[in-house]
């Protein structure tokens, strides 16, 4: 499997967007995925995260096929990264291309030279909360997840990478 940056030169062209766009089936599965209450999400939109200030997007393939995708929203001030957007196509889930996704993504992360590597999962979502718990990733103190969850939706399970 290979990690590619979206937006690299050369690299994959935006249409990949369509494709992380239709991964997802129902409303609920996008509030689990990326936060949004929309069904489905545009491709537009998807594409539009690779241009975010302080965004990495990543694109993982098997062979020719895109099975994942994910982001590290990096944040020098709090000298920390935050892997986020992580989703695996309905063809590749219940193969590890999960931990393997999280693992290639946390593995970017350091090398950004940021502190600390965090993720926020929805609590609702028990498939990603045990992919992430499988690769390395321990919970916050519950004082710190109840300062962060201050200002969000959902009160999320905020999870930082234990290597």
């Amino acid at each position: 499997m290979e990690l590619l940056r979206a937006d690299e030169p050369g690299g994959p062209e935006p249409a990949y967007a369509r494709a992380v766009a239709g991964w997802t089936a129902t409303a609920r599965e996008v509030a689990l995925w990326c936060g949004r209450q929309e069904h489905p999400v545009p491709d537009e939109v998807v594409a539009g995260w690779r241009d975010a200030e302080d965004v990495e997007a990543y694109l993982l393939y098997d062979g020719r096929e895109l099975v994942g995708y994910g982001e590290l929203w990096l944040d020098a001030e709090g000298d920390e990264v935050e892997l986020a957007r992580v989703i695996v196509a309905p063809s590749a889930r219940g193969r590890g291309v999960g931990r393997r996704l999280i693992a290639e993504l946390t593995a970017r992360a350091r090398l950004t030279g940021l502190a600390e590597v965090f993720l926020r999962v929805h609590p609702d979502n028990a498939g990603a909360l045990r992919c992430h718990l499988g690769a390395g990733f321990l919970p916050v103190p519950a004082e710190q997840a109840a300062e962060w969850n201050v200002p969000q939706p959902v009160a999320y399970v905020w999870l930082r990478h234990a290597g």
